[in-house]
Parts: C-alpha cells; sequence; structure tokens
C-alpha cells in the first residue's frame, strides 16, 4: 500500500474526516497553487515577496550572523515550490565573492522541483544545488548530518498548515539540530481583517476550489477511487477569535465512493465534511512565546509596511 493510500486509510477513520494539505501537491496541485498564487485575493505570496525584494540583503546578514568568516553555508529550504522569493536570497549570496555555500531545495513534489532545478539551472548557473525530493522528516534527517553552517528556510506562511500541537513538535524537531551557528527563517501570516483572510482562500475565480477538489481528482487517478467532484464542494472557514483557517471539502449528497486501492468503500452522509488544511494567522507575541516553548528566540523580524506577514529569523534560544 502506497503512503497516499495508508494516509486517506488512517485520514477517513477519523471523525471528522481528515486530510493532510501535504497531498495538494501533485503536478495539477502544483500548477494550480501557482495560479493561486497570482490571485489578487491572495496576498501572502507578493507581500512576502515584497518583503524580500526590500529587505533581502539585510535578511541574508541575519542569515549569516552566527558564521564565522569564509565558513561553509547550508542555505536548506523546506517546501521550496517555485523558488521565487528565495531567489532573491541566492541573489544576494552570490553577490558575495567570499560566500561559500550549497542550496538545498527540499520539496515533497519531484515535479515542483524538477522545474526548480530547471529554472535555477539557467537563471543562477554559478549556483551550487543539492536538491532533495524528500517529506519534512526526511530532510530534517539529512539536515542533521550535514556538517556546514545552516540557514533553514521554511516559508510561505507554511508554518500554519500545522495545529497548535504539530506546530510545537515540528520547529522542536528544527530546532534540535541547529548548531549556536545556525539560523532559522519562517514564514508567519498575521492576522488582519477577518475578511481579507476569507477571501484569499475563497477567491472570485474559483481556483482554491480547484486546488481543494484535485485531492479527488487525485485519488481517483493514483488510488483507483471513484470520487466525482461535482457532487463536492470547496468550503473555506475563518475564525478570528483563534486564528485559525481552514478549508473543508463537503460532500453535496449522500453518497458511496469505492477506494480500490484499499479495497474499501466509504459511506458520506449529504454535507459531510472532510477536514483539508489548516492556515493558521499569528500575532508577534504569539511568535516569540512559540519559539520560548520550543528552545528558539527571535533575532530578528522583517515585515511589511502594512504589518501584514513576517519573516521571523529564529537561533537557539
Amino acid at each position: 500500500m502506497t503512503s497516499l493510500a495508508d494516509h486517506v486509510a488512517h485520514g477517513f477513520a477519523q471523525t471528522p474526516k481528515t486530510l493532510s494539505s501535504k497531498y495538494f501537491y501533485d503536478a495539477a496541485g502544483s500548477r494550480l497553487f501557482q495560479q493561486i498564487m497570482a490571485l489578487p485575493e491572495y496576498y501572502p505570496t507578493r507581500t512576502e515577496l515584497g518583503i524580500f525584494q526590500a529587505q533581502g540583503a539585510a535578511i541574508v546578514r541575519a542569515l549569516q550572523a552566527g558564521t564565522a568568516a569564509g565558513q561553509p553555508l547550508a542555505v536548506v529550504e523546506l517546501g521550496a515550490g517555485d523558488g521565487l522569493k528565495t531567489k532573491i536570497l541566492l541573489r544576494e549570496l552570490l553577490a558575495q565573492p567570499t560566500a561559500a555555500f550549497t542550496y538545498v531545495p527540499v520539496d515533497i513534489s519531484p515535479s515542483a522541483l524538477d522545474e526548480l532545478v530547471a529554472s535555477l539551472h539557467q537563471e543562477l548557473p554559478a549556483l551550487p544545488t543539492a536538491p532533495l525530493a524528500a517529506e519534512y522528516s526526511e530532510a530534517l534527517a539529512t539536515l542533521a548530518a550535514r556538517p556546514e553552517a545552516k540557514a533553514v528556510l521554511f516559508l510561505g506562511s507554511n508554518i500554519g498548515n500545522f495545529g497548535p500541537a504539530d506546530r510545537e513538535a515540528f520547529l522542536r524537531s528544527l530546532a534540535a539540530p541547529l548548531t549556536p551557528a545556525d539560523r532559522l527563517l519562517v514564514g508567519f501570516d498575521l492576522r488582519k481583517d477577518p475578511r481579507r483572510i476569507r477571501a484569499a482562500y475563497d477567491d472570485a475565480q474559483g481556483i482554491t476550489a480547484e486546488f481543494n477538489l484535485n485531492l479527488l481528482r487525485r485519488f481517483n487517478a493514483e488510488l483507483d477511487a471513484d470520487f466525482d467532484p461535482e457532487h463536492w464542494q470547496h468550503y473555506p472557514d475563518y475564525d478570528p477569535s483563534t486564528g485559525a483557517m481552514r478549508s473543508w471539502l463537503v460532500s453535496c449528497r449522500a453518497q458511496t465512493v469505492y477506494i480500490g486501492a484499499l479495497g474499501q468503500a466509504f459511506e458520506f452522509a449529504a454535507w459531510e465534511a472532510i477536514h483539508t488544511e489548516n492556515s493558521f494567522k499569528f500575532t508577534l507575541p504569539q511568535i516569540a512565546e512559540l519559539a520560548d516553548a520550543v528552545g528558539l528566540r527571535v533575532v530578528e523580524v522583517f515585515q511589511d509596511a502594512a504589518g501584514d506577514f513576517a519573516d521571523v529569523v529564529l537561533a537557539r534560544a
């Protein structure tokens, strides 16, 4: 049984039924997310990009602050995607004549990683790269084994995909292999007008809905399932009291779905919901408390002028 089949079997045994957002990113899902990032409602990507464009040199200095002159650096990016924002930092590093560094992009989607490496070879031919197609847990093992100083990047508000307990566990696992010279750069989407947040996950063109529904198409293709996406709808909901932005797939009628890879049929009641994604939003005091809880400290915070987003440099406490 594949890891995807195992995951679906486990998730559908929960109440409510649950799926992980990491499985959004097959080839079709990755293409849809590229479209989402360009949507007028979806502010996180362009806001973080603006931070990097305006403050890239300062961010690089903060990431290098713990390293000795000429010390090799591994820039390890978890969930690299298309590398649009990271290329700004990489260009800053390439402009330093004495900088010795390797870029290690990590992504669960081999196709997304292949596209990134191809674009890097074209745009930054002098850039040393060591791509890794892996889940985060595998990447962390690789990270711990590397002898260089490390700048670990976890951008794009991906930290918000974790619930509170998993978020702490994940950051603690990131912190564990860090040396005093290492730095961790994490993107946090900050709390703001609840209507703006909800609109970012329910765009007028319906691209986000297609992104969510693509999970069902992936199950049909890879797990021999018979989901009919026409009988499901995308539903997002934001709770401003907790900062929890959640997405669901809702069954529009009572239906039975058979998953061939599991040899099992699953019953869905009319309007039963499958939870597919968290995207928590944060405050700056909450980020500092989170860092302290996992043995990290906030070194520097880079924000846009409106205070919509924060890229936070962390180090061992």
